[in-house]
């Protein structure tokens, strides 16, 4: 398997497995009690707000976008074809331009 290739499936496989670790814990963080830091105090006064909410969601949809691009782009490194070296190529243009003549 070429290199790129193996980049490929890393990437992709890193990414699954960040978004997977990050879903997962996620909803647990959410859970657990606030880190005992009063910097948020003042917005824990005003009702139906939860911070946590307000730092979690805008995260995880960056998270998300980020494993999304990681599992594209490793994606496109596995399937796509190694390129044509030039001597091929060279080649071809001369028997080409031979069929031609």
């Amino acid at each position: 398997m070429a290199k790129d290739k193996i980049l490929g499936v890393i990437l992709l496989a890193l990414g699954v497995l960040i978004f997977v670790f990050y879903t997962l814990i996620g909803p647990v963080d959410l859970i657990l009690e606030s880190l005992g830091s009063d910097a948020m105090a003042w917005l824990r006064n005003v009702p139906g707000f939860n911070w946590k909410y307000s730092v979690m969601v805008p995260m995880f949809i960056v998270v998300l976008l980020v494993c999304v691009v990681m599992v594209w782009i490793g994606y496109s490194m596995i399937t796509t074809p190694p390129p044509v070296p030039l001597e091929e190529l060279e080649e071809e243009l001369e028997r080409e331009e031979e069929a031609s003549k």
